[in-house]
């Protein structure tokens, strides 16, 4: 028999950067929260390493983490922000350059490690009194009825709330239970991930350059060194997987364009295949999905997490406005409100990604001539460019209280 210490306002499984924010966001605005983890966050690590997986975390995403009050605990774990961003074509003289003195922003984002994340995280769940980890556990299965979901983990324990939610990443086991379709795209491409050494300083700057086979992106790291995506055709990337250290360092300085001069070291390389989804629904009755468990996008703009982060903000004003006004949080039409608002907008941002990847690894003389018109004029265009910088820092758009510069506008 279950006791009332099992029962909770939601349920929320998946405990990675989406799901545990959206836990300390519900736990903070008062509600009762069961957080179902497969695994314990890192918590401790050499000081000169590095995780492989780094995110480019957006203003709107810092503004949500001091808002959950974990900013402080991410800052003193290593972050590095970057003030500019260098963009351009490597086959053309089209480049585009953004400076966050030119947007009068002191910064337009931060390269941060996902285990530093993960650890501020949990250092903020273990100080809201209404949060209730779950972990090691995983979901087995769970049953919807008029008033509640019950949730049934793999070791037998049963926990009951207004509402679920699957921050179980891609491959989703509650989008699968609930028989939530997806849309999804195979972009037949793989990316190549590493920590880099470079003869020259990053200098604080973000650097893409767009190659026939895909976007190569250069990341600045608070140690100097620069975390690379190289997104290429998977026979390329297992190609450059498998070379020695010292010829994949020669390759990768070539496909830069030697921009921050030699590569002079690689760490481990891994790579991750690259594909599109999106749920044919992000709720149902007692159900809502977040993050990667409703949408992945292509990494070439690194808005992946950050639009993870917007569903989080969005639910929780969602669901918190709802328990505020006495409605049931869980109710499909309460939950449609969030759909509403996030869908669209998540739709539009991989819809734009597929297009700039169309656009860039087109090799038709009118497309190429084109793009590089394009991106010199808007490089021209401040209000164009202010505009797309905007965005890019989550700082258009309509968004939730929680990540707004000024939650009075």
């Amino acid at each position: 028999m279950q006791t009332s210490e099992r029962s909770y306002d939601v349920i929320i499984a998946g405990g990675g950067v989406v799901g545990a924010s959206l836990a300390c966001a519900l736990a903070d605005a008062g509600l009762r929260v069961a957080l179902i983890d497969a695994r314990e966050p890192v918590t401790d690590w050499p000081a000169d390493s590095i995780d492989q997986r780094v995110y480019a975390i957006t203003r709107a995403s810092q503004t949500l983490f001091e808002r959950l009050g974990v900013w402080d605990g991410i800052r003193a774990r290593g972050v590095s922000p970057y003030l500019e961003m260098q963009v351009w074509d490597a086959a053309g003289p089209g480049r585009i350059h953004f400076d966050a003195a030119e947007l009068g922003e002191p910064l337009l984002g931060h390269i941060i490690e996902q285990r530093v994340i993960q650890a501020a995280l949990l250092e903020g769940q273990q100080r809201l009194e209404g949060l209730e980890r779950f972990c090691p556990a995983v979901l087995a299965d769970f049953s919807v009825g008029d008033t509640q979901v019950t949730v049934r983990l793999e070791d037998g324990r049963e926990l009951s709330a207004a509402l679920l939610v699957g921050a179980d990443g891609a491959g989703s086991r509650v989008r699968e239970l609930a028989g939530i379709g997806v849309q999804a795209h195979d972009y037949a491409q793989t990316a190549v991930v590493a920590v880099v050494a470079t003869e020259r300083p990053h200098a604080e700057t973000a650097w893409q350059r767009f190659l026939p086979t895909g976007p190569l992106a250069f990341l600045p790291l608070r140690d100097g060194r620069c975390s690379i995506v190289w997104s290429t055709v998977p026979e390329e990337a297992e190609r450059l997987l498998a070379l020695p250290e010292d010829d994949f360092c020669i390759e990768l300085g070539q496909a830069f364009d030697y921009q921050l001069g030699a590569i002079t070291g690689v760490s481990a390389r891994g790579g991750f295949p690259l594909r599109r989804l999106h749920a044919v629904d992000y709720v149902q009755q007692r159900l809502a999905l977040v993050g990667d468990a409703a949408h992945v996008i292509h990494p070439l703009a690194g808005q992946g997490v950050n639009l993870g982060l917007l569903d989080v903000a969005a639910l929780a004003e969602v669901v918190a406005a709802a328990r505020v006004a006495g409605r049931d949080i869980g109710s499909h039409a309460n939950l449609r409100r969030y759909e509403r608002w996030r869908r669209g907008e998540n739709a539009l941002m991989q819809s734009a990604m597929d297009g700039f990847k169309w656009l860039f690894a087109s090799q038709l003389t009118p497309v190429r001539l084109l793009r590089n018109l394009g991106l010199g004029t808007v490089d021209r265009l401040s209000p164009i460019k202010s505009l797309l910088a905007r965005h890019a820092m989550g700082r258009a758009g309509d968004l939730p209280r929680l990540v707004r510069p000024d939650t009075r506008s």
